[in-house]
């Protein structure tokens, strides 16, 4: 079916047919993965999605996307959830694709966007630093002039899966002698230019998510700065604002719930009082945080800019997801030690436990944004 078409469903006939497109389509090895997967594991799903043109739901239709507002973006998002579909290598997607639609020169447009739907180009976000992760403008990347391009030395921590990433985007410092929070650039780069080393680094559960990048001399030429030098700063918050939107998507919460549910049927708990009440609330909280997620949805549709109060949504959604997983690991007794799924199971408690730890501090960490949100949106005091 053309987007067109699609424009002519009522919201209960487009659900009904995401609904049975995605239950056709997703690879079934892939649904409800016990982690997140890797470019070569969740790439049949990202180009399944890109050949439908369903990759960019948010972006405009004359880019690639499919041009939808916050209500079919939630269908789709709550179709996704509920088939247990994948979370694919995204950050071009969700961030990059963005950022570049708003702020980036026409050649880079038409340059990176294609090549973002294709595949061809996968990204990772370069941010954090040792001594700047929640702390973003105290980074200590630095960036010196050469004339036709800048040379980058320093080092990034905890990049997601920057070792599937062909291309990456990095904030430095351009200017050492500006005030915090200026004098810093938005940079885009290969993963391979020379000098740029990548390492791995397990996490909890075994799993090479993250890694730590080390800048050698790496030279980036002039036209891979977006928008203009030393203003990397104000569109880097408002990029967070993009990661706080998706990383506060309902998605995770709601697969952890689902799997609540599944892993109580198979304990033989559906039926006791206790689950159910704790079942409700968690059924009620997120109810709560889709509202919520909506309203900063139906916000970037309408093209408005994100302000601090973002984080609230990033705080509800990992911590919800958090105490999701907490009730899991105590429902499965005997099996929450498991580093794989249970015997005879498709669940994995003690995974998703370990999935749901670092959401409350990649991202910027819960604690930083309650300071945030205290001084920005309370007028409290530093």
């Amino acid at each position: 079916m053309k987007l067109e078409d699609l424009d002519a469903l009522d919201d209960a006939a487009f659900r009904a047919h995401i609904r049975a497109w995605v239950e056709a389509h997703t690879p079934p090895e892939l649904r409800f993965p016990r982690r997140r997967l890797h470019w070569h594991e969740n790439r049949p799903w990202y180009l399944k999605l890109s050949a439908q043109g369903w990759l960019a739901p948010a972006w405009p239709r004359e880019h690639g996307g499919m041009g939808l507002g916050a209500g079919r973006q939630l269908i789709m998002i709550e179709e996704f959830e509920r088939w247990g579909c994948p979370r694919i290598s995204d950050m071009g997607v969700l961030m990059l694709g963005p950022m570049l639609l708003k702020h980036g020169s026409t050649e880079q447009q038409r340059h990176f966007l294609p090549r973002i739907l294709s595949g061809e180009e996968i990204w990772a976000q370069v941010y954090s630093e040792p001594n700047a992760g929640s702390d973003l403008a105290a980074l200590r990347l630095e960036a010196v002039d050469c004339g036709d391009h800048w040379r980058l030395n320093g080092q990034k921590t905890w990049i997601t899966f920057a070792n599937d990433a062909n291309w990456i985007f990095v904030l430095a410092r351009t200017d050492k002698a500006a005030k915090k929070q200026a004098g810093i650039s938005f940079l885009l780069l290969p993963a391979d230019s020379p000098g740029l080393t990548i390492r791995p680094i397990l996490n909890l559960d075994l799993h090479d998510e993250f890694c730590e990048i080390f800048f050698d001399d790496v030279r980036v030429p002039k036209d891979m700065v977006v928008g203009e030098v030393n203003q990397g700063w104000t569109y880097a918050k408002a990029l967070l604002g993009f990661e706080r939107v998706a990383i506060g998507s309902p998605r995770l919460s709601a697969n952890g719930l689902g799997a609540l549910k599944r892993l109580a049927d198979a304990v033989g708990k559906s039926d006791d009082p206790a689950f159910l009440e704790a079942y409700a609330r968690f059924r009620l909280d997120l109810a709560d945080l889709k509202a919520l997620y909506e309203s900063f949805v139906a916000a970037l549709n309408r093209g408005e800019a994100l302000g601090p109060e973002v984080a609230i949504l990033k705080i509800v959604q990992t911590e919800l997801y958090q105490r999701i997983t907490d009730a899991m690991l105590e429902l499965a007794g005997e099996n929450a030690g498991l580093l794989d799924p249970m015997p005879g199971q498709a669940l994995h408690p003690a995974g998703q436990f370990l999935m749901a730890r670092p959401s409350t501090i990649f991202g910027g960490s819960s604690e930083i944004l309650r300071n945030v949100l205290a001084r920005s949106l309370l007028d409290l005091p530093a």
